[in-house]
């Protein structure tokens, strides 16, 4: 079995072929060519945290895919100089169950999650975006200017953090690598991070929302990958009811993502308002943006087809580079 390390994984997922990937892992999920159960989820009360098992298979015409994943969200970890996430991938053969790779999972989730919104903001983004804002300065928010950049040039970033030292620190590691621009300022306050603002990323953990509406450009485009229980919403009640919502999974957002829920819950919006999931876009079952005022929003809780299908990239990638340690079982 392959044994994947995180700088190991990192090497094996260069963020465009992994946009590439999250696009054809979405299509399969929505044309029902995925087997992905509820994720299992084990409450942690005394850490207020919670660990998940999210299990998939994928049928894609360039090679099957079968994983599982174990995944930690430890919200206390930061203050204690710890990642908030840790998780392990296993690999599968597909045609006969075997164990074939063991990848660590923190970096694997970031990348895959940035490839999310990438994918996101190629198909729903205006092609003349050229402003972005990053609401929290933790790994995701890494992966997710990574990704932004990958599909649109943009030209200048707002950094947003509640701990602004996070948000400066950000900027000295992440301008100019890459696609990246050197450009990347620090917001004094969340109005100051969107208001001209071509696209918008949140990534927190967040339990209220981390912009207004009414400080928003026209025809903006919002990834919103943070919120994960119907308690934590990062995007107003007043933008998803005016936006084009997109949604990874119709079922897994309405059962958990807060950002949709609550909105329901006030009688703002209906089920109904959910315009499409992602992959239907892919699949040109759907259309994406209207009209170039039109605002836009993805909502994502994260699959398991994404972590499928990432794995299975990073084990055959690692094979052909190299990377990573043997052992018998």
């Amino acid at each position: 079995m392959l044994i994947l390390n995180a700088f190991e994984v990192r090497q094996a997922l260069p963020m465009a072929e992994v946009i590439d990937v999250m696009k054809q892992a979405y299509a399969a999920f929505s044309a029902g060519r995925a087997e992905v159960p509820q994720r299992t989820r084990l409450p942690v009360p005394p850490h207020e945290a919670t660990t998940l098992c999210m299990p998939a298979y994928v049928q894609d015409p360039q090679g099957d895919s079968l994983a599982v994943k174990v995944v930690s969200v430890f919200p206390h970890n930061p203050a204690r100089s710890l990642p908030l996430i840790h998780a392990a991938v296993l690999v599968l053969e597909a045609s006969s169950g075997k164990p074939l790779a063991l990848l660590e999972g923190g970096s694997l989730t970031a990348i895959r999650t940035g490839a999310a919104a990438g994918a996101a903001t190629d198909l729903l983004a205006r092609p003349d975006s050229r402003v972005a804002a990053i609401f929290g300065a933790g790994i995701q928010g890494r992966t997710q200017l990574q990704a932004i950049c990958a599909t649109r040039p943009v030209r200048t970033v707002w950094i947003y953090d509640s701990q602004p030292e996070r948000a400066q620190a950000f900027i000295a590691e992440m301008a100019g690598i890459d696609l990246i621009p050197e450009d990347l300022r620090l917001a004094q306050n969340p109005r100051q991070a969107v208001e001209n603002a071509d696209i918008i990323c949140s990534a927190t953990t967040s339990l209220t929302p981390v912009f207004e509406d009414a400080h928003l450009n026209a025809g903006v485009h919002i990834n919103g990958v943070g919120s994960y229980t119907p308690e934590m919403q990062e995007i107003s009640a007043q933008t998803v009811s005016r936006a084009r919502v997109v949604v990874d999974s119709r079922s897994a957002c309405l059962a958990e993502a807060g950002d949709l829920i609550q909105p329901l819950r006030a009688g703002l919006i209906s089920p109904q308002h959910i315009h499409s999931e992602i992959g239907e876009i892919v699949l040109g079952l759907k259309a994406g943006r209207a009209n170039p005022d039109q605002v836009t929003f993805f909502k994502s809780v994260g699959l398991a087809v994404q972590d499928a299908a990432a794995a299975r990239l990073a084990m055959e990638n690692a094979l052909r580079m190299g990377l990573g340690q043997r052992v018998d079982l």
